[in-house]
């Protein structure tokens, strides 16, 4: 995707819920993907019900709160936020989210905008979530320190975040087995990046 296509169809949408990209600035060292984590990793959270009164302003109020008193911003409201990888448009992103395809997503940084909504309109972006009121999203801290993730469920959503998950025995051992995952249907190209992240580790390298 050439820039001046990635700024129309990610950028601008990203733009409209308050995510201004900032291109090729992702801290080196920094953590391939989060998953696998347990229940003892979480350290807070929220939930809603898909009946909520007002769904997206509490959503986004209760999204503010966390991040805030969790640390996912820096000074400058920066952070990562994990975009599909070769997502062409909107129509593109909720064909293969309905499809049940597996991209793999790549961490952008972002800054949070004084106007923003990223429960409404970013999540009707699809690259934040399904539709408006549906998140679904990965964030993280620049330095690593802090994940925060949002989910869809049957009867609302749920937003979670885990501290320090380069610490986490789950998180890591997730990591390996994804970098020894042997099969015809295996993530490639996910394979090599947490193979590489935990050669780095290993060395003692700067990561996160």
């Amino acid at each position: 995707m050439g820039i001046q296509e990635r700024d129309r169809k990610v950028c601008r949408p990203l733009r409209r819920a308050g995510l201004q990209v900032i291109p090729n600035a992702v801290p080196p060292g920094t953590m391939p993907f989060v998953r696998g984590y347990g229940g003892e990793d979480v350290a807070g959270g929220f939930s809603h019900r898909y009946d909520t009164s007002r769904l997206v302003e509490r959503l986004n109020a209760d999204w503010y709160d966390l991040a805030v008193s969790s640390g996912l911003f820096d000074h400058r409201r920066e952070f990562l936020v994990q975009l599909p990888q070769g997502t062409r448009s909107h129509r593109a992103a909720l064909q293969r989210m309905h499809s049940g395809g597996h991209a793999p997503a790549l961490w952008t940084r972002v800054r949070l905008l004084d106007r923003w909504d990223i429960m409404g309109r970013g999540a009707a972006s699809a690259f934040l979530g399904v539709h408006s009121g549906h998140p679904g999203f990965g964030m993280m801290a620049l330095d690593g320190s802090v994940y925060v993730c949002a989910s869809t469920g049957e009867t609302g959503i749920s937003v979670l975040v885990v501290h320090h998950p380069d610490r986490s025995e789950n998180v890591l051992r997730h990591l390996e087995w994804t970098s020894r995952y042997d099969s015809p249907y295996a993530n490639r190209e996910e394979k090599q990046r947490a193979a590489a992240w935990l050669a780095s580790r290993a060395r003692g390298l700067p990561g996160r």
